[in-house]
């Protein structure tokens, strides 16, 4: 008698998403301005961060929700800079010298150069072009390219919800 083995991954739908890595120097809310103007949607600061407490990391976030073509846009910051803060005492000082240090964390590591990630949920795979021509014409934007979903190893911090 055959025996046949099921996995989780036999019942669960796979995620369609599109991602494309954006690179400026500019302010994530004047980013997100922009790309309303230029792709005609309405992106939104979100109320919470996306956060991961055990590295006390916290990134920017915009979201929208197009009703008509049943899409989702979120715009991230992947950068993430935090402070510490070491108060060191030295034997033949009155003062401690106060010195801090600063460590950059990332959402996609695999990216570090990338400073914002456009991750647009939809079922219409040929729409990632037309997005990606038009990020394209923004003169604040050095370069963008779509990022490989697949080759990801860190496709858990692209969980926003």
């Amino acid at each position: 008698m055959a025996v046949r083995k099921l996995s989780l991954d036999d019942f669960l739908e796979e995620e369609h998403y599109a991602l494309i890595g954006i690179h400026c120097v500019i302010e994530d809310y004047r980013l997100a301005f922009l790309i309303n103007q230029t792709l005609d949607i309405s992106l939104k600061r979100a109320k919470e961060d996306v956060t991961d407490p055990s590295l006390n990391t916290s990134h920017a976030i915009f979201e929208w929700f197009d009703e008509k073509q049943l899409t989702t846009y979120h715009l991230v910051a992947n950068t993430c800079k935090v402070q510490y803060n070491n108060v060191q005492q030295q034997s033949n000082s009155l003062f401690g010298e106060d010195t801090s240090e600063v460590t950059n964390f990332y959402l996609l590591p695999e990216f570090k150069k990338v400073n914002y990630i456009l991750k647009v949920e939809t079922e219409f795979l040929n729409k990632e072009k037309i997005i990606l021509t038009n990020i394209l014409k923004i003169p604040q934007v050095s370069t963008a390219y779509s990022i490989d979903v697949e080759g990801l190893k860190s496709k858990e911090n692209l969980i926003f919800n």
